[in-house]
């Protein structure tokens, strides 16, 4: 039975329980994202969210400091498993190049032969909004990538509105799951405030309860300390992709596209202006993938381009014409040549026997087997007036130099 997609898949993703879900070739790194996400949040619920709790606010306040806490590390984490473990928006492998963008061409080679081969433009103008745009041929997935459409060299695919490939999330970011990214990053952004914000009230609780400096409340809570500076750091990374993203999205822009074409000074045809690109990000529909890697394979009949291996040269049959008659020509003329040799010979012979070269008739054979040709075969018969028997032999005569002939002079003595 044949194997089910994700089993032949050529990309570099990792697939798990059974195709359903798919990561890209650098899928480790999620453990070590997890663990910058967990590990901050279970240190501030034990070390912060508690302590606020019991000592500074009544029991429900306290509890919502450690629930929403909770809840918005679970929300990150969901969010970071919609981005990295679903299909970003991979154009399916063509397994043949488009025909009918074949184009043929001609090249000579010193000898003078001409060989066809087979070329693809590498780019063509498709229409984006009544603007031509041009679009390139991917020779690894042999199909002209959609506009916006790039290859990933990690992830060995094309992917629709390719972003970038995030190490972090260890997947590719694409059209169908950008906005997802987007989400997974403004909220580890609002986590880093909180967890900042909460730790740094804690340390104002204990400066006031204490009527101490804040160097002795934050020696009485080095953990405080440590979330506070985790947290900042963390923010200037998240923090300004965040921003970044922003920026983008209200140009309606991908990261590939702004460090490509940055410098050339060319429109976006995909600007519709910023509160219709962020619906466009936000609002609409997810597209459906194109892929389904669970299901079965089916075997396809390889196809073939048939072309001449050779082009001739304008003329080159009408000369290996001519230099096949002229063969021909020299063959005939070699046989002349035997010819006359044997006839020269049967009439030295007839004079040395002294024979009526009138009752002498010769008889030439050839006989071709395969590709070798026979020696020319002599038969000689013999007549006599008195009506006395007749004797033939044949004899083989070998390249025209010297003939054997053997006779029965039986019957010449006999008519004596």
């Amino acid at each position: 039975m044949a194997g089910r997609v994700y089993e032949a898949w050529k990309g570099s993703n990792k697939f798990l329980f059974g195709g359903r879900l798919i990561f890209g070739p650098d899928a480790w790194s999620l453990p070590f994202t997890l663990l910058l996400i967990i590990t901050p949040v279970t240190l501030f619920s034990v070390f912060v969210a508690t302590h606020l709790r019991h000592k500074f606010f009544p029991n429900t306040a306290g509890d919502a400091i450690l629930v929403i806490a909770i809840l918005f590390t679970l929300f990150v984490l969901i969010l970071l498993f919609l981005t990295s473990a679903r299909d970003p928006g991979i154009v399916p492998r063509n397994l043949h190049p488009p025909e009918e963008e074949l184009s043929y061409e001609t090249t000579v080679s010193s000898d003078g032969r001409q060989t066809p081969t087979v070329q693809i433009p590498r780019t063509k103008e498709v229409m984006v909004y009544g603007v031509p745009v041009r679009v390139k041929y991917c020779d690894t997935c042999m199909l002209y990538r959609p506009p916006r459409c790039s290859h990933c060299s990690i992830c060995n695919n094309c992917v629709e509105r390719f972003d970038h490939h995030c190490p972090w999330v260890g997947q590719c970011i694409g059209v169908r799951n950008y906005r997802f990214f987007f989400m997974f990053v403004s909220s580890a952004t609002l986590l880093c405030i909180y967890v900042f914000s909460m730790s740094a009230l804690y340390i104002k609780f204990l400066m006031d309860n204490n009527q101490g400096t804040v160097w002795r409340a934050m020696r009485e809570s080095p953990w405080s300390v440590m979330l506070m500076i985790y947290s900042f750091i963390s923010l200037w990374f998240v923090g300004g992709l965040t921003g970044f993203h922003l920026y983008l999205i209200s140009t309606n822009q991908t990261t590939y596209e702004n460090f490509r074409y940055r410098s050339d000074n060319r429109i976006n045809v995909y600007n519709r202006g910023c509160s219709k690109n962020f619906l466009e990000t936000f609002c609409s529909k997810v597209k459906p993938s194109r892929n389904d890697f669970r299901a079965f394979m089916r075997e396809e009949p390889p196809r073939s381009i048939t072309l001449a291996t050779t082009w001739e040269r304008p003329g080159e049959e009408e000369e290996e014409e001519s230099l096949d008659l002229e063969e021909r020509r020299q063959k005939v003329e070699d046989d002349l040549d035997i010819d006359q040799d044997v006839m020269k010979l049967q009439q030295r012979s007839n004079a040395e026997e002294g024979s009526d070269p009138a009752h002498q008739r010769v008889e030439i054979d050839q006989i071709r087997v395969g590709s070798s040709e026979r020696a020319p075969t002599i038969r000689s018969e013999v007549r006599h007036a008195n009506g006395g028997t007749r004797s033939s032999t044949k004899e083989d005569v070998t390249s025209g130099s010297s003939v054997r002939e053997s006779r029965s002079y039986a019957a010449a003595e006999e008519g004596r």
